[in-house]
């Protein structure tokens, strides 16, 4: 679950301080998805970085599954961030290592003594179970993405950050991403945020926020 209570979040250039978030609240509830709509320089994807860990407030209260994000120490949040998911639009994916490498790599930094016993059923789910040996040049861009849903998965996450996920998609194969997403998210009860531009994307969410001036409308 995630409680937000009046964020503040500036950035400097130079002298002078922009404002991105502005006194914002939000609360998501266990296992309920999120849509994060907003025109570019709204400052939903900052919001994301801040919820993932990636960046510190200003003021206000981040709460993300019973922790305070501004009190954990580097090491702390390190740790938080790696028991989370993320899924970003550019893949990033290691492009010297295969398919299955990938998926794996950050199931073996959390897990590294246990096996992956989901790993059959997600790259079956997924249509990878084909593309095992293939590096991540030789794939699709939603073959690509679909790497990164796994890999996210597969790391037992309570929560999932997703930043553009559809970003470099066309229409169709968006919709099957997210179709694929916020299904098996729903399957293991998985708390999901996503950005995304699409309002016809918004059908798959419980909830839909549109970030305007570093406010929700």
């Amino acid at each position: 679950m995630i409680e937000v209570k009046d964020l503040c979040f500036s950035r400097s250039d130079g002298d002078t301080q922009h404002k991105i978030l502005n006194q914002l609240n939000l609360s998501v509830p266990a296992a309920q998805h999120l849509a994060l709509l907003g025109d570019s320089g709204s400052g939903k994807t900052t919001l994301l970085h801040i919820l993932a860990g990636l960046l510190p407030i200003d003021s206000g209260s981040v709460n993300v599954n019973n922790q305070e994000l501004s009190l954990l120490n580097d090491k702390k949040l390190a740790f938080y961030r790696r028991r989370i998911g993320l899924i970003f639009q550019h893949y990033q994916l290691l492009d010297c290592l295969t398919v299955k490498q990938n998926i794996l790599f950050q199931h073996k930094l959390n897990y590294a003594n246990q096996p992956a016993i989901e790993f059959d059923h997600l790259v079956e789910t997924l249509g990878l179970y084909n593309k095992l040996d293939a590096l991540p040049h030789q794939l699709s861009g939603g073959e690509q993405q679909r790497v990164g849903i796994a890999r996210a998965l597969l790391n037992k996450p309570q929560i999932i950050f997703a930043d553009e996920p559809t970003g470099n998609l066309d229409q169709k194969r968006s919709h099957q991403v997210v179709e694929l997403l916020t299904g098996l998210c729903r399957e293991r009860e998985i708390n999901l945020v996503m950005v995304t531009h699409s309002q016809q994307l918004t059908d798959y969410f419980d909830q839909v926020k549109i970030l305007r001036d570093g406010r929700f409308e």
